[in-house]
């Protein structure tokens, strides 16, 4: 099972589950730590000894960031244990317990605060997204919210029996950091794939980069918020945007078996003057890639999906839909051809 926009490997760690080969690309190294966790095999004793040898091994840190922002969303203690465990993994996280050390505490960066055990490290924060520093700074002052100490190996411990305390079926599969627009991130495969479940870029969402600045730091990154666009799929037009998926599907197509499937989930931000679907489409029919169904996948603003965390509150998430599509000659499914509407078929299905 190949994912060419794995993210942090949730289709992934089915394939896991289900005993299936899989191969996950992305270029979002945020993405790429989680997801590499969900195919390791380790055990809560193994993280803690690690994450605490690493805490003896690099007593004093190179590199603690300073500032307000620093100052108000981590107790001293709290981020000098961070930057030591950021130290030792940057320079070794190859071994399974590492692996997942690193994945545990990219998820406990940061989130809200609780009344029992804290299973956060920072101040009142988001979970799902890094707080922008100016805005959260001034939050925290303005509410008096002091950074409360935490023990860091503690919320390790109760995250790692959470996630590896049980047996999981034997992982089939690496998880690659690159972009699937590039040949170079299907090189060397070994085999080819019957099936492709995935979720592309949805079309306006273009701050994935900048909300994940806080564990982009950890693995490596600047201690600010970057707003480049390094790697990701072009949002700059519908032709560039269609172009670019249209490359990718390609690729994908290029290493699959003639009779493989693609399912495809899709979505949209309402302000962004384009149907999903009809992109989604296009991109596929530009690749060879011929439709077979199109399921709706949800009810707009559930507040369950992806898309209603990210738009915050400033848009509307339309209707996501699952798209399966089949191999151009393989006789299973139907090719739109017309633009910029797809078939009556589909028609029923437009959100």
């Amino acid at each position: 099972m190949l994912d060419p926009f794995c993210g942090r490997g949730t289709t992934n760690f089915a394939a896991r589950m289900l005993a299936l080969p899989t191969l996950g690309i992305d270029s979002s190294p945020v993405g790429v730590a989680v997801a590499r966790a969900k195919l390791v095999d380790s055990s809560p004793r193994s993280i803690l000894r690690a994450a605490a040898t690493i805490l003896t091994d690099v007593a004093e840190p190179k590199d603690i960031p300073q500032g307000s922002f620093w100052e108000w969303a981590y107790a001293p203690e709290v981020l000098q244990s961070m930057c030591r465990l950021r130290e030792g993994l940057m320079a070794n996280a190859k071994s399974p317990a590492r692996t997942a050390l690193r994945a545990i505490i990219l998820g406990a960066m940061h989130g809200p605060r609780t009344k029992g055990a804290p299973s956060y490290l920072s101040n009142q924060c988001p979970r799902t997204y890094a707080p922008k520093p100016r805005y959260a700074t001034a939050f925290w002052q303005e509410r008096g919210l002091r950074p409360e100490p935490v023990d860091v190996l503690d919320v390790i411990e109760r995250r790692a029996d959470r996630y590896f305390a049980h047996r999981l079926p034997k992982p089939i599969g690496a998880i690659r950091l690159a972009d699937s627009r590039e040949r170079s991130a299907f090189a060397r495969l070994g085999r080819r794939f019957r099936w492709v479940i995935t979720s592309p870029p949805y079309y306006g969402m273009r701050t994935y980069i900048p909300d994940q600045w806080l564990r982009n730091w950890f693995l490596g990154g600047p201690s600010a918020v970057d707003y480049s666009q390094t790697g990701q799929v072009t949002h700059a037009s519908r032709a560039a945007f269609v172009s670019d998926l249209g490359v990718v599907w390609q690729r994908v197509s290029d290493v699959c078996l003639p009779d493989a499937t693609l399912v495809v989930r899709f979505g949209a931000i309402q302000d962004r003057a384009a149907a999903p679907l009809e992109l989604l489409c296009e991109s596929l029919g530009v690749a060879g890639w011929e439709i077979s169904d199109v399921v709706s996948a949800g009810s707009a603003g559930d507040g369950r999906r992806q898309a209603d965390h990210f738009v915050r509150g400033r848009s509307t998430a339309i209707t996501e839909h699952d798209i399966w599509a089949t191999r151009r000659g393989s006789g299973r499914g139907w090719l739109p051809q017309r633009w910029p509407c797809w078939p009556r078929r589909c028609c029923k299905h437009k959100a």
